[in-house]
């Protein structure tokens, strides 16, 4: 199987409650017709781009007394995240961390930075 750039990016984890985000393409042009120059576009308080991963959630604390027969991946517990792989995310630019892979800029997100996402559902 030949690695590609959307190949490599199933190989990412991403941990806790944060997610990876694809930004959208920013607005060339002001509602007026006026060019803005690109360090104005990125320097936006509130961006948006699309949900590639999503981490596992909020880890819930476990109890003191451990069994220890348990399998590694059964003693910790998440309650997972609400935004979703696919989502359209809407989130705090200042607190986020921009991230360069393969040769494309996406964004680290924490999810408490999320505004809005709008997820494309059927209805039936």
């Amino acid at each position: 199987m030949e690695l590609t750039a959307d190949n490599k990016l199933k190989n990412l984890i991403v941990v806790g409650d944060r997610v990876l985000i694809r930004p959208k393409k920013a607005a060339e042009k002001t509602d007026s017709g006026l060019l803005l120059p690109p360090g104005v576009r990125e320097k936006e308080k509130i961006q948006s781009g699309y949900i590639v991963k999503a981490g596992p959630g909020y880890p819930i604390p476990m109890a003191a007394e451990e069994e220890d027969w348990k399998p590694e991946e059964e003693k910790v517990k998440y309650i997972p995240l609400q935004a979703r792989e696919g989502d359209l995310a809407i989130f705090l630019q200042k607190e986020s961390f921009e991230v360069m892979y393969e040769k494309e800029k996406y964004f680290i997100v924490p999810q408490s930075s999320i505004l809005m996402l709008e997820r494309e559902e059927e209805l039936f």
